[in-house]
C-alpha cells in the first residue's frame, strides 16, 4: 500500500510518499509497524532530539523489543505536525515521574542511514550551549536536507539503439552527436549536453530509436589521491609540512595557526596534511569565506590529487545538496571544499580541518544560530581527536595570541615562493597630490597604472563600495533617497538602472525627476562606488580592458566565475573590486595593486575597524607580484600619518599586532576579555523602548560583568523593525552565557519582539 502524506517540517511544506511497510520498527523478533500503538506493559520511552526551534528534547513511546539506538533519525508527531529529529539518549524503561504512558506519544519512523555519531551529537550540544541557541536548532543546521534521509532513487540511462528515428530534427541531431553507440547517459547530463528536453528523449524511446534503463546511484565523488602528483617544496614549506604532519595518526587534536605572507605556498602546505590524513583513512574538510574563493582551489586541489573535491555551499542545487549530504552521512566523503555550514554536515572519522583566510569576518554567521564557524572548527577538531589548521597571511588578533601564548601551534611561511618578492608599498598623501575634481584617482596612481600597463602586466584597483554612488541627492531640494524600510541610503547601480539597500535587498528604478521637488534631471551621486571608478578607467585608459569584480556576483557564480577566467587568461587588463578580490585569488600577470581610499574602514568605531583595515589593505596589496616579476601597490589616503597606514607601509605586522594586543587587554576587550550582544527588535518603538527598560531594570548584580544599554543600533530600523542593543562586556573568565540565561529568565518576551544573542559579536550594526 502507498500514502501520500502532507507534513510540516522546519515551518515549511513538504510533501513525500512512502511504503506503508517503511513505517516499521526493527525488534528482537523482527519489525513491527510503528503505527500500531504500543502496549503499555511493553513501553520503552526515547529522548528525540526534534530538528526545529524547540526549547528541549522530547520523550516518545517506542516497543520493549525495539532495537534503535541513540543518533538515530526518526519521524516523530509533534502536535499536528510531523518532525525530523534524532534519538539523543539510550532507551530506557518508563518512569513514574515520566508523562502519563496514554499522552506520550510513538515514534512513527525510523532510517535506514548511519545514525549521528555521538562525537557530532555532543558538538550539537556545545554549539547549543555557547551561542544559547535550542539544540533544535543548531540539530536543525546537522539536518539542513531531510530529503536525504530516504535513499535515493535509481537514476534513469539512455543507449542509443539499432533503429533511427522516422524523422530528424536538429533537437534530435544534437542527442544522436551527444549519445554515441554503446554509451549510456543519465537524462541530466544528456539534456544539457544535447540541449534538449526530456521530452525530445521520451519521444525517441517511443520510436525505439532509444533504450531507457534503469542504473545505481553510483559513486558521487572520486577518492582523491594521496600521490597523485608531487610538489617541489621550499625549505621552508617542508618544514612547515613536517611540522604539521609530524605524528599525525597518533598525536589526536592538535590547533595550527600557519602564519604565511601571501603567496608564500600555504595551500600547497595544508594539500600535504590533507595527503597525510587521507594516508591514514580519515576525512578532511577546509572551510572558505566565499563560495568565489573555490574556483582556483579546486582547480589546484584536481591537480594535487587527480580529481576534485567534494562540495558544499548555498550554489549547489536541491539534488546536489540531498546527494552530497547522504554520502557524507555515509562515510563516502573523503575531502570537502565547504562554505561555513559544511562544518556541521555529519561527518565520520575527521582527521583534518583547515579554515583558510581564518581571519575573515565572512566566517560569522549572523542571522538563527549565531555562530563563528572558525571557533567552532576548532572545537569539532578537538572533538573528533583532529588536526586543525587556521591558515592566513593576516591572522585574527585572537589566533595570534593564541599562537603566541602557546595555545595554538604556530608554523610560518615568512617568504614567497619561489623567485616572487613581496611588492614595494607606497602611500599617496591625497592633501599633496589629488585627484582632478570629480575624479578619484590621483595623478600618482594613473601614472602607476601606466607603467604596469606598460610592462604588459594587469592592475587591480580596491574599493570597498558596490555600486555606482552611496548616496543620490537632489541638487534642487537636497532630497536624499532612502530605504523606505531601513536607515540606510540607497546606493545606486547604474549599470542595471536601480537604487538598492544593501540591508534589506530592496530595489528601485533609478527615478528621471526628484521624488521629493518634482524637478527633472536634478540628481547627484554623491562618492564612489568601484561602477563610478571603472568609468574613470574608461577615460583614463580607453584602450584597456577593464571589469568590476563585486560582492554583488557571489549569487551569480557563473557570472562570477566567468570574470575570474577572463583575469586567469589576461582577456582583462584592470580588474575593480570589492572586498572579494581581497581573499585568496591569485592573479599571476597583476603587477600593480591600488587602494582608491584607504581610510575607508578607519571611522566606524568598530572594535576591530584598525584591525580589519590592516588585514584587507594587506591582503589587496599582496595580490601584486606573485610571480617571477616584482609587484607595487599603493594606497590613497587623507590620513597617512594613521598608525594603521604607518605601520603597514613600514612592514610591521607584527608590531602592530602587538600595539593592538596591548590595547585590547588594558581595556579588557576580546580577546582578553568577553562581549555578548543583545538585539531586540521589534515593529512598535514604543513597546521596544518599555520592553528595554524594563529588561534594563531586571540586570542581575555582578562584580564581573557589566551591561551597557539600552541604546539605538547603529542601523536603527532594518525590514521595518526597530533595533536596540545591549553590549554585555566581562572578564575573560566570566560566566556570560549563564548571566544572560539568568537574566533573560526573569521576564517573558511579548510576541512580536525578538531577542537575538550573539556571543563574541564581530558585527556592531
Amino acid at each position: 500500500m502507498r500514502l501520500n502524506v502532507f507534513l510540516v517540517a522546519f515551518g515549511q511544506n513538504q510533501s513525500f510518499t512512502y511504503d506503508e511497510s517503511n513505517y516499521a520498527i526493527k525488534t528482537k523478533n523482527g519489525t513491527r509497524n510503528i503505527m500500531q500503538s504500543t502496549e503499555n506493559d511493553d513501553m520503552l520511552i526515547v529522548a528525540v532530539c526534534l530538528a526545529a526551534i524547540v526549547p528541549k528534547v522530547f520523550h516518545y513511546a517506542v516497543p520493549q523489543d525495539a532495537e534503535l539506538v541513540p543518533g538515530q533519525f526518526v519521524l516523530v508527531p509533534f502536535g499536528r505536525k510531523k518532525l525530523y529529529g534524532v534519538i539523543w539518549e539510550k532507551l530506557r524503561p518508563w518512569q513514574e515521574n515520566d508523562p502519563p504512558k496514554d499522552k506520550l506519544k510513538s515514534v512513527e519512523q525510523f532510517y535506514d542511514i548511519p545514525p549521528l555519531s555521538e562525537e557530532n551529537r555532543k558538538f550539537v550540544d556545545w554549539v547549543s550551549s555557547y551561542v544559547m541557541s535550542p539544540q533544535g536548532a543548531v540539530l536543525k543546521l546537522v539536518l539542513s536536507v531531510p530529503d536525504a534521509l530516504s535513499p535515493e532513487k535509481p537514476v534513469t540511462g539512455w543507449q542509443v539503439s539499432d533503429k533511427r528515428p522516422s524523422r530528424m530534427t536538429d533537437a534530435r541531431e544534437r542527442v544522436f552527436a551527444a549519445l554515441l553507440p554503446g554509451k549510456t547517459m543519465r537524462t541530466g547530463d544528456l539534456t544539457e549536453a544535447a540541449s534538449v528536453s526530456i521530452s525530445t528523449l521520451t519521444s525517441l524511446e517511443k520510436e525505439g530509436a532509444l533504450i531507457k534503463s534503469e542504473l545505481p546511484a553510483g559513486t558521487l565523488f572520486d577518492v582523491p589521491d594521496p600521490t597523485y602528483s608531487r610538489v617541489q617544496f621550499s625549505n621552508e614549506q617542508h618544514e612547515a609540512v613536517n611540522m604539521l604532519t609530524d605524528n599525525i595518526e597518533t598525536r589526536g587534536f592538535q590547533c595550527h595557526l600557519l602564519d604565511g605572507v601571501t603567496g608564500s605556498g600555504k595551500t600547497e602546505v595544508f594539500f600535504e596534511v590533507i595527503a597525510a590524513a587521507l594516508t591514514n583513512g580519515k576525512s578532511a574538510l577546509v572551510l572558505l569565506p566565499e563560495i568565489a574563493l573555490t574556483e582556483q582551489l579546486l582547480a589546484r586541489f584536481e591537480d594535487r590529487f587527480g580529481c576534485p573535491p567534494a562540495l558544499w555551499h548555498s550554489g549547489l542545487t536541491a539534488s546536489e545538496r540531498r546527494r552530497t549530504w547522504r554520502t557524507v552521512a555515509e562515510g563516502k566523503v573523503k575531502v570537502m571544499v565547504a562554505a561555513r555550514s559544511g562544518l556541521f554536515l555529519p561527518w565520520q572519522d575527521l582527521g583534518v580541518i583547515v579554515v583558510d583566510e581564518e581571519h575573515d569576518p565572512g566566517f560569522k554567521q549572523e542571522e538563527g544560530v549565531i555562530y563563528n564557524a572558525r571557533d567552532m572548527a576548532v572545537v569539532r577538531g578537538r572533538l573528533a581527536d583532529a588536526t586543525v589548521i587556521l591558515s592566513s597571511a593576516t591572522p585574527s588578533l585572537e589566533s595570534y595570541v593564541n599562537a603566541r601564548d602557546g595555545r595554538y601551534h604556530l608554523v610560518k611561511l615568512p617568504s614567497r615562493h619561489g623567485s616572487a618578492g613581496m611588492p614595494d608599498l607606497s602611500m599617496i598623501d591625497m592633501r599633496i597630490d589629488p585627484p582632478a575634481r570629480g575624479q578619484w584617482l590621483s595623478p600618482a596612481m594613473v601614472s602607476s597604472m601606466q607603467d604596469a600597463l606598460d610592462r604588459g602586466k594587469q592592475t587591480l584597483l580596491f574599493l570597498n563600495r558596490r555600486g555606482y554612488a552611496p548616496l543620490t541627492l537632489c541638487r534642487n531640494c537636497g532630497h536624499r533617497y532612502a530605504c523606505s524600510d531601513c536607515d540606510a541610503w540607497l546606493v545606486e547601480h547604474r549599470s542595471k538602472n536601480i537604487m538598492a539597500c544593501h540591508q534589506c535587498g530592496s530595489v528601485r528604478n533609478v527615478p528621471d525627476k526628484c521624488e521629493e521637488c518634482g524637478e527633472v534631471d536634478c540628481l547627484t551621486a554623491c562618492g564612489p562606488g568601484v561602477e563610478r571608478v571603472l568609468e574613470e578607467v574608461g577615460h583614463v585608459f580607453p584602450d584597456k580592458k577593464a571589469a568590476v569584480l563585486s560582492s554583488d556576483m557571489i549569487g551569480q557564480t557563473g557570472e562570477l566565475q566567468s570574470q575570474l577566467s577572463l583575469i586567469q587568461s589576461g582577456a582583462i587588463d584592470i580588474i575593480i573590486g570589492t572586498q572579494i578580490i581581497a581573499k585568496g585569488h591569485h592573479f599571476p600577470e597583476l603587477g600593480f595593486a591600488g587602494v582608491v581610499d584607504a581610510d575607508l574602514g578607519l571611522g566606524n568605531g568598530d572594535l576591530r575597524a584598525a584591525e580589519r583595515t590592516y588585514q584587507t589593505l594587506l591582503q589587496v596589496s599582496g595580490r601584486a607580484g606573485r610571480e617571477a616579476s616584482k609587484g607595487t601597490a599603493m594606497l590613497q589616503s587623507y590620513m597617512p600619518d594613521h598608525p594603521v597606514l604607518k605601520a603597514l607601509i613600514a612592514g610591521e605586522r607584527d608590531i602592530f599586532l602587538e600595539r593592538e594586543a596591548e590595547m585590547r587587554a588594558q581595556s579588557e576587550m576580546p580577546p582578553f576579555g568577553r562581549l555578548a550582544g543583545l538585539v531586540l527588535s521589534g515593529p512598535d518603538i514604543a513597546a521596544l523602548n518599555n520592553f528595554s527598560r524594563d529588561l534594563a531594570a531586571l540586570i542581575p548584580a555582578s562584580d564581573d560583568v557589566r551591561v551597557l544599554g539600552p541604546a539605538p543600533a547603529p542601523i536603527a530600523r532594518i525590514r521595518n523593525r526597530y533595533r536596540l542593543r545591549f553590549l554585555i562586556k566581562a572578564g575573560k573568565q566570566a560566566k556570560i552565557q549563564q548571566f544572560i540565561a539568568s537574566w533573560l529568565a526573569k521576564t517573558k518576551t511579548p510576541s512580536q519582539i525578538r531577542v537575538a544573542i550573539d556571543i563574541d559579536p564581530y558585527n556592531f550594526l
